[in-house]
């Protein structure tokens, strides 16, 4: 795809945009990146959809939980 540079700059067809709600853009040398929702971490989605176990304790004591047997 090619696209004209105006006065005020590119415009991006939303297509390409996904379903992002920000981007982030970084300059390189020789062309500009676009990062799709970077403040989207995967790591907020822990807990999103939590098991029931036995244990009443496995946000204090996860580590012993993981690496003991």
């Amino acid at each position: 795809m090619v696209a004209q540079v105006t006065e005020q700059g590119v415009l991006l067809p939303k297509g390409l945009l996904g379903n992002a709600q920000q981007v982030q853009i970084v300059q390189e040398p020789g062309r500009v990146v676009l990062i799709l929702d970077p403040t989207k971490d995967p790591i907020w989605g822990l807990g999103e959809n939590p098991i029931s176990l036995d244990v009443d304790d496995a946000s204090v004591n996860l580590d012993k939980y993981i690496y003991t047997k």
